[in-house]
């Protein structure tokens, strides 16, 4: 058999691979003739073709074939054998793979071979690939191997035992005589991997925590002397002497006296020296000084040496290297908790931070601005993060422009600050603001009437001078919202600039605007709605620009072009109280817990509430509003809704039906309002109903005497409707109301014309007929809704209880 190609010819043959196809080509040729190899159980060139594998699969392609081979050179009695072998065992096998415990015996022969070397191999696998149960039957060898008088042995040794406490902690008892010998060990390699197994064992267990927390003198010491050593070449790395080990020792110090007042006294004086001692102009230097800090900052050190912790960070803000600069960004937002005024001090430098090239580096100065504001500082800090809102990635925008409103929420002085720090926020930020910016403002409106006037004016001048509506569609939502609430207060400013018509022409760009989203659109027309009831001379020309939209194409933008026109048709007198000023809109505080900032005594039950007779005539309709409410939510009257005594002869002319009172609600009394029921049946009798040729063949459709008031939600935001879906004839607690429907029961109008014994006989035999209820009971138990206000295309339904 000729020999197989060596491992650097191929090499060279890879890398003369010009495409991606030709380097595919040789790899694969390759792992063929490797294949061909590993059939000769007796082959003398396995070692090589486990070498050129092991580079085949650092180059990313699959060589899992040749784990079975890697076991047989590790059983090899020759060290160059073992050595491929056991390399090959690192980068081929781990612990999720059964393979790996096929070698836990050979492992253990040589962890006890006299060879140093191979120890040293057989010490490295385990500390790559051992698994829990490999961890268990290898802990001995390995605890012998720490008191080993061979430096080299218990380097590798402390290693592998730190793998092991990983994968089982119960196994550190095992190992804490050793490593309490190992502290005070003088060889540096042995110490720092002494320290970082004594450094995990603290941290995985509070009882080796106690353990180790006398050795912080032992420990204190070790480092007064590296810092105080003289030049040493084995261990100098840019004038510092073993850098590497004053970084594990200080960690291990920050782990120990955590939470030690006495801890915290023995390292005061030795944080302090290496702070003020320790080159800066290298990197070890800032690695050494970023651990110092780390150190002063968890063992509670004194006031002094917390801001000595803090300046030195400040010097690393203004370091030139980027990650410098990422890396004390970090640690002081993890520091300004435990010394605020410390790290104000710095202020202007965060600041400066905001206007780096990097983004990452912005970032951080930017959550770093958002701990650093305070009462004081509010208005320039406000100031900075606004500018730096405007400049800012459309990632970043949606985050700053949030927190700003939490900010400002927690320490405006006054709500005009208050408002108009919002409303840069909504113009810097644009499309890319969150909805509760938009809410914030509008509650913010509409909980301070004292600056009601100066937002409608601002907003109005906002968006009056944009050029692009389509990217600032937050901002013109907020806006819609208010002129549709403050409209009267607006074009009562007094200013010649601000007119009806040029109000009205903006809204009429905005609707017909193809780029502007459908919540804006339903934000503008509603507004519009609510403008028709603040100034009654736009009524006509609102009329004109939204019935336009009864026949678009979104469902929900018809629906509230068709109810306006419809409540301005039939029911002017109404509009109103459907369209009065909105209640102060809730916190979220007060919707988590049911609070409002109303007094006690305006607080009334709804429920068991007194209720007043209170008479009416038909041209009172001040306080049709209550009737609304009631008839829209499903409740019970309150004491200033209107209310009229029951009367059967409304209906029927007398109480021929069977003599009796029809049932009565929680108040004793018959709720009606005519006007009320013929705008539900005006609105909604095309969807609820379907009219046919007989009074027998009229079938319910789905929805019945259900309410679809979009544009008249109780919140009067778009989307944001807080009311009840409740069906017209449901109360509170679900009992029948005298004007209560039963589903599935409609007479055309015809019926109403007979007299009343002909329309009591039809109703028993419908009843009677569909079976729904006999006797005196259904007699006593029928009612009808009002009759007023029907034409031939209308049909009511009557409610068998």
């Amino acid at each position: 058999m000729p020999a197989p190609l060596r491992l650097r010819d191929l090499i060279r043959m890879i890398r003369a691979a010009r495409t991606a196809a030709e380097e595919r080509e040789v790899v694969n040729k390759e792992c063929a003739n490797i294949r061909h190899t590993f059939r000769d159980e007796d082959s003398v060139w396995r070692c090589r073709s486990v070498a050129k594998l092991l580079y085949i699969h650092m180059l990313g392609y699959p060589a899992h074939f040749g784990q079975l081979e890697c076991l047989k050179l590790i059983a090899s009695p020759r060290f160059t054998d073992k050595r491929i072998g056991y390399l090959g065992a690192m980068l081929l096998l781990d612990e999720r793979q059964d393979t790996h415990l096929l070698i836990t015996n050979v492992l253990k022969n040589d962890l006890n071979s006299s060879a140093q070397f191979v120890v040293g191999l057989a010490l490295c696998t385990l500390g790559t690939i051992a698994s829990v149960e490999m961890s268990r039957d290898l802990a001995p060898e390995v605890e012998k191997l720490l008191k080993s008088s061979n430096a080299y042995l218990r380097k590798k040794a402390a290693l592998c035992a730190f793998r092991i406490v990983r994968k089982a902690p119960e196994l550190m008892e095992v190992f804490l005589p050793a490593c309490r010998t190992l502290i005070a060990e003088k060889n540096h390699a042995v110490l720092i991997t002494a320290v970082t197994l004594v450094t995990e064992m603290c941290e995985k267990s509070p009882d080796t925590y106690n353990y180790f927390r006398k050795m912080i003198p032992t420990l204190v010491r070790t480092m007064k002397t590296l810092i105080l050593s003289g030049y040493s070449p084995e261990h100098d790395v840019s004038g510092v002497s073993d850098p590497f080990l004053q970084v594990k020792l200080l960690r291990l110090l920050r782990v120990l006296g955590r939470g030690d007042v006495e801890a915290a006294e023995a390292m005061n004086d030795l944080l302090a020296q290496v702070a003020t001692n320790t080159e800066t102009s290298k990197n070890v230097g800032n690695a050494i000084l970023y651990e110092t800090v780390h150190a002063i900052m968890d063992v509670q050190s004194e006031s002094g040496l917390r801001v000595l912790a803090v300046n030195i960070l400040g010097r690393f803000l203004l370091n030139s290297d980027k990650n410098i600069r990422y890396v004390a960004l970090t640690t002081l937002q993890k520091t300004v908790t435990l010394d605020q005024n410390a790290v104000q001090r710095h202020r202007s430098t965060v600041l400066d931070c905001l206007k780096d090239p990097d983004v990452s580096i912005r970032r951080r100065a930017m959550e770093l601005c958002f701990q650093l504001v305070n009462d004081s500082n509010l208005e320039v800090m406000t100031r900075e993060l606004l500018g730096f809102l405007g400049r800012s990635e459309p990632e970043v925008k949606s985050v700053c422009a949030s927190n700003l409103v939490s900010i400002a929420e927690r320490h405006a002085p006054t709500p005009s600050w208050h408002f108009h720090t919002l409303l840069d926020i909504l113009q810097a930020t644009g499309n890319y603001v969150r909805e509760d910016v938009v809410s914030s403002t509008l509650q913010l409106i509409s909980n301070c009437g004292n600056i009601q006037a100066d937002a409608v004016t601002c907003l109005w001048e906002s968006v009056k001078g944009l050029k692009s509506i389509e990217d600032y569609q937050p901002l013109v939502q907020v806006c819609c919202w208010c002129i549709g609430e403050y409209g009267d207060l607006l074009l009562s400013s007094g200013s010649s600039e601000i007119t009806v018509d040029g109000v009205l022409e903006c809204f009429q760009q905005m609707l017909w605007s193809p780029h502007v989203s459908i919540i804006t659109r339903q934000y503008c027309m509603l507004a519009l709605e609510k403008l028709s009831a603040r100034v009654p001379e736009t009524l006509d020309r609102i009329r004109s620009i939204v019935d336009v939209f009864g026949s678009h194409l979104n469902i929900d933008l018809q629906q509230r072009a068709v109810e306006f026109g419809a409540l301005c048709r039939s029911f002017d007198h109404l509009r109103g109280p459907i369209f009065e000023k909105m209640l102060p809109l809730p916190s979220d505080k007060q919707r988590q817990t049911g609070t409002t900032d109303s007094s006690p005594e305006d607080d009334e039950p709804l429920i068991g509430s007194p209720v007043k007779e209170t008479s009416i005539t038909p041209a009172d309709h001040s306080n049709d509003s209550n009737a609304i409410m009631d008839l829209l939510a499903g409740m019970d009257t309150g004491e200033h809704d209107i209310v009229i005594p029951w009367n059967e002869s409304s209906v029927f002319g007398s109480s021929e039906i069977g003599g009796q009172q029809p049932p009565l609600n929680s108040g004793g009394i018959g709720v009606l309002s005519n006007d009320l029921l013929d705008l539900l049946g005006s609105s909604c009798s095309g969807d609820l109903f379907s009219s046919t040729s007989s009074s027998s063949q009229l079938q319910p459709l789905s929805g019945l005497a259900v309410l679809g008031t979009s544009s008249f939600s109780s919140t009067g935001i778009p989307g944001m409707s807080m009311g009840r879906g409740n069906s017209v004839s449901e109360g509170i607690h679900g009992t029948p109301t005298p004007y209560e429907l039963l589903p599935g029961q409609f007479f055309s109008l015809s019926f109403f014309s007979l007299s009343p014994l002909e329309q009591q006989s039809t109703l028993w035999n419908r009843a009677e007929q569909d079976g729904i209820m006999s006797g005196n009971r259904f007699a006593s138990s029928i009612s009808i809704l009002s009759l007023d206000h029907l034409n031939d295309e209308k049909f009511t339904a009557v409610n068998l209880l």
